[in-house]
């Protein structure tokens, strides 16, 4: 399994490697876009005009193919509002999915051992991932000692103000297509707040503090964003 990570703009300085950056020239900041996500709009437009065309100048049975792919388009790019729960240092999903791993690493770690998530990501879910808790964008090569090994410097570290990490992944991808953050270094993040692209990512990996909770098991269903997956611990 190859291993593909949720980029972070670094503004003027990026870093190396083979991951797509964030350009300065998007700013969602979170907000919601009308129906699906910004990204999108260009593919359902086209889909949408090719239906015209056919309708207008061809026998309209032409038109039930690109229909169909509209149609497909509109389930992939959906990005609907969700409700974040209103729970203190809760860890929401990042993602629509079911989780399939819950175990404790070493592996990417800020600091020591962690409880480690992984949630395989529904295809047909929301096509825009949300921040699992509430922090700043953290950069990993920032902090040498302490940080677990395996855990790339492109990796989404969140850090509260109470000092509590959580780290998330993203792993495996479907057509070359990593996914896209449109998230800055020093950024404060909301809980729930849309923080990148997931596209058409297979996996989606959280890592939370071994003295924090975890509220999931393997099966679960989960909803970007709305279904709580842990807490960090309460001072």
């Amino acid at each position: 399994m190859r291993l593909w990570l949720l980029r972070i703009d670094y503004g003027s300085h990026p870093r190396d490697g083979p991951f797509f950056f964030a350009t300065g020239t998007l700013s969602l900041r979170g907000q919601r876009n009308p129906f699906v996500a910004q990204e999108g709009l260009p593919f359902l437009a086209l889909a949408a005009a090719l239906v015209i065309f056919c309708l207008r100048y061809f026998d309209p049975w032409l038109a039930v193919l690109p229909l169909v792919a509209l149609v497909l388009l509109f389930l992939l790019f959906r990005d609907p509002r969700r409700f974040v729960p209103p729970v203190a240092l809760g860890i929401v999903s990042p993602v629509d999915g079911e989780v399939v791993t819950v175990d404790t690493t070493d592996q990417c770690v800020v600091q020591g051992e962690a409880y480690f998530v992984r949630i395989r990501i529904d295809p047909l879910g929301t096509y825009t991932a949300r921040s699992p808790i509430e922090g700043r964008v953290m950069d990993l090569h920032s902090r040498v000692e302490g940080v677990g090994p395996g855990c790339p410097t492109n990796a989404l570290w969140l850090e509260t103000d109470e000092g509590d990490s959580v780290v998330l992944q993203f792993k495996d991808y479907r057509l070359g297509l990593p996914p896209k953050s449109f998230i800055r270094l020093g950024e404060r993040l909301g809980q729930g707040q849309r923080c990148a692209y997931v596209r058409l990512a297979r996996y989606a990996d959280i890592y939370l503090p071994l003295d924090g909770k975890v509220h999931v098991e393997v099966g679960q269903k989960l909803i970007a964003g709305t279904d709580l997956i842990g807490a960090v611990p309460h001072p």
